[in-house]
C-alpha cells in the first residue's frame, strides 16, 4: 500500500493549499446546511487524513477509534483529501447500508487507480452496479460458484490438501529444530487449488502471478495521491500510482493470457489422450468460454471481462482463504485449550485414518465455531471492499451526499461488547448459544458482507478452510519456535484491502497421525 509519510503528507499540504483551498472553502459553505454525521476535527485541504496517518495505525482500527472518541457514533463523516467519507460502525448501521438502502449503495467508488485497472474489462469485485455487473453476478452464482460447481471440485481441494500434508510430514522429519513457514505452505496449497479450478492445473507462472497479486493489491488499496486528490495534477505527477498501476494492468493480463493459453493446450493434450471420448468436468475457463460462445447476453462478453473476471475471482478466492486459515493457527497456538479440544474432535471422530476427506467434515462442530470465531476476530476485508451513494438520502437522521465512500467497519463491529461478550477473547465456544452466521442477515457478524455486494464464493472458501485446517491440526501437533510461549506470538497485522499478518508464521510440527503415503 503507497501510504503517505507524514513528510510527504507535508509537502503536498504545502503545494496543493492555495489552489485548492478555495474549492474547500466553496464546497464546505455548500455542506453548512446539510446534517452530516460526526466527524473529527479537520484541517484545510487534507481533511481528516492527519487523524488516520500519524497515529500509526491501520485504517480499521483508526475509525474504530474515532467511533469510541465520538461516544461509539454508529456512523463517522471523515474527509480524505477530497474524499468524502462515511463508515458505519455499529449494527443498526450496517444493516441501513448492506439491507435498508442497499440499492442505493450498491455501487463502486471508481478511484482514478482503479479506472485505470478496469480499462479493458470489468470483473466482479469493482464492477460498477449496472447492467454488466447483474450479469456477471447471475452467472457467478448460476454457473462458476453454484453449490454444484463447488461440489465438483472436491478431488482438486483433496488432492491439493494431501500435498500439503505430505509436504508438512516430510519437514517434520527433516534433521533439526527449524520451524517450518506455515504461511508459505497456506498459501501455496490455496494458490495451487484456485489456479486448479480456474484452469483445470497448477499454473506453471504461479510466483509472478501471485507477485503481480500483490502489487494490484497495494496499489489499489491505498491512500494515494491522485486518488485523494483527483482534481489536482501535481498530486498525480507525485504520485506516480497511475503509472504503476498501467504496468501492473498490463503484466496481470499478460499473465492471463498465458493461463489460458496453458488451459487450452492442456484441453487439447488431454481430448488427445481420451480414447473413450469421456470429457472432464469444466473448469471455470471452461465455463467462461461456454457462456461467450453461447452468446444472447445483454452484454457481450468479451476477453477482457474474462481475464478481470478470473483475476477477481483469483484474488478473492485465494487471499481471504489463506489469510484465514493463518489466523486461525495463530490463535489457536495462543489458546492451548482450544487446539487440544478440535484435535481430539477429529482424532476421536477420524479413528486413525490416513487421510482427511470432506465426508469426515460433516460432523466436525467444533471446527467450524474455530473458523467462525476466527472471521469475527479477523475479517479478512475489515472495511469490506467500498461502496458509493449513488443519491442523496438520509441514514439514522444523517445526510448522505450523493457520490460519498461508504465503508462498513466489520471489524470495529464484530468486536463490539454491545454484541459480544468478551469480546476481544478467542472464545470458540460462543457460537454454541448463539445463533449467528456470516451469511448476510446477522449484521453484527458479516465478514462477507451483505445484500447485492455480498461475496458470492462463500461456499468455496469455506471448503478449502475447513479441509486445510482440519487436516494440519488432525495429522500434526505444532509446537512455537524454541523459547516462545503462546501469549508472547506477534499477531501484528499489515493492511491491504485485506488484512494479513505482518510476519509469516512459523511453526514446528511433529506427526501424530502419518499421512497415507507416508514409509
Amino acid at each position: 500500500m503507497e501510504q503517505l509519510t507524514f513528510y510527504s503528507m507535508c509537502m503536498v499540504f504545502l503545494a496543493l493549499l492555495l489552489p485548492l483551498a478555495a474549492r474547500k472553502l466553496t464546497k464546505k459553505r455548500g455542506n453548512d446546511a446539510l446534517r452530516l454525521p460526526p466527524g473529527p476535527w479537520q484541517l484545510p485541504v487534507i481533511g481528516s487524513l492527519h487523524h488516520l496517518l500519524l497515529r500509526g495505525t491501520l485504517a480499521h482500527r483508526a475509525m474504530a477509534g474515532i467511533a469510541r472518541r465520538l461516544d461509539g457514533a454508529p456512523l463517522i463523516y471523515l474527509r480524505l483529501g477530497e474524499i468524502p467519507v462515511v463508515v458505519a460502525s455499529s449494527r443498526d448501521a450496517a444493516r441501513e447500508f448492506l439491507k435498508t438502502r442497499d440499492a442505493n449503495f450498491a455501487n463502486r467508488p471508481w478511484s482514478s487507480t482503479v479506472r485505470t485497472m478496469m480499462v479493458d474489462g470489468q470483473g466482479l469485485l469493482f464492477a460498477r452496479y449496472g447492467a454488466l455487473w447483474r450479469q456477471m453476478r447471475k452467472i457467478t452464482i448460476l454457473e462458476l460458484l453454484s453449490a454444484r460447481r463447488v461440489q465438483s471440485f472436491r478431488h482438486v481441494r483433496e488432492e491439493e490438501v494431501s500435498r500439503l500434508v505430505d509436504a508438512v510430514a516430510a519437514a517434520a522429519a527433516a534433521p533439526g529444530e527449524a520451524a517450518m513457514n506455515v504461511s508459505e505452505r497456506v498459501a501455496v496449497l490455496i494458490t495451487d487449488s484456485v489456479m486448479r479450478v480456474m484452469i483445470g492445473d497448477r499454473f506453471e507462472r504461479r510466483e509472478e502471478f501471485l507477485e503481480g497479486l500483490d502489487e494490484a493489491i497495494k496499489i489499489t488499496s491505498g491512500f494515494n495521491l491522485s486518488d485523494l486528490f483527483p482534481s489536482s495534477r501535481l498530486a498525480r505527477l507525485v504520485g506516480g500510482t497511475a503509472r504503476r498501476a498501467a504496468a501492473n494492468h498490463r503484466k496481470n493480463f499478460e499473465l492471463m493470457d498465458y493461463a489460458i493459453k496453458q488451459h487450452e493446450q492442456r484441453r487439447a493434450a488431454v481430448a488427445a489422450a481420451a480414447a473413450d471420448g469421456t470429457e472432464e468436468e469444466e473448469d471455470l475457463v471452461d465455463v467462461l468460454l461456454r457462456v461467450q460462445k453461447e452468446g444472447g447476453l445483454e452484454v457481450p462478453l468479451t476477453m477482457g471481462i474474462i481475464k478481470a473476471v478470473i483475476l477477481d475471482l483469483f484474488g478473492a478466492g485465494s487471499e481471504t482463504s489463506a489469510n484465514t486459515i493463518q489466523w486461525a493457527m495463530s490463535e489457536l497456538m495462543r489458546n492451548p485449550r482450544v487446539m487440544h479440544k478440535a484435535q481430539a474432535e477429529l482424532r476421536d471422530n477420524l479413528c486413525g485414518k490416513p487421510t482427511v476427506t470432506e465426508d469426515d467434515l460433516a460432523d466436525l462442530k467444533y471446527l467450524k465455531l474455530i473458523i467462525r470465531e476466527t472471521l469475527r476476530l479477523h475479517p479478512s476485508v475489515p472495511l469490506l471492499l467500498p461502496r458509493e451513494c449513488q443519491e442523496s438520502c438520509k441514514v439514522m437522521g444523517y445526510d448522505i451526499p450523493k457520490g460519498t465512500t461508504v465503508f462498513v467497519n466489520v471489524w470495529a463491529i464484530s468486536r463490539d461488547h454491545k454484541y459480544w461478550d468478551d469480546a476481544e477473547i478467542f472464545k470458540p465456544e460462543r457460537f454454541e448459544s448463539v445463533a449467528v452466521d456470516f451469511k448476510g442477515t446477522d449484521f453484527e457478524f458479516t465478514p462477507f458482507g451483505a445484500g447485492r455486494r455480498i461475496c458470492p464464493g462463500m461456499t468455496f472458501a469455506q471448503a478449502s478452510m475447513d479441509l486445510a485446517l482440519a487436516a494440519l491440526l488432525y495429522h500434526f501437533d505444532w509446537k512455537l519456535p524454541a523459547g516462545l510461549l503462546p501469549g508472547e506470538l506477534n499477531m501484528e497485522e499489515v493492511m491491504g484491502i485485506t488484512v494479513r499478518r505482518k510476519h509469516d508464521l512459523y511453526l514446528r510440527p511433529v506427526v501424530r497421525v502419518p499421512p497415507q503415503d507416508a514409509p
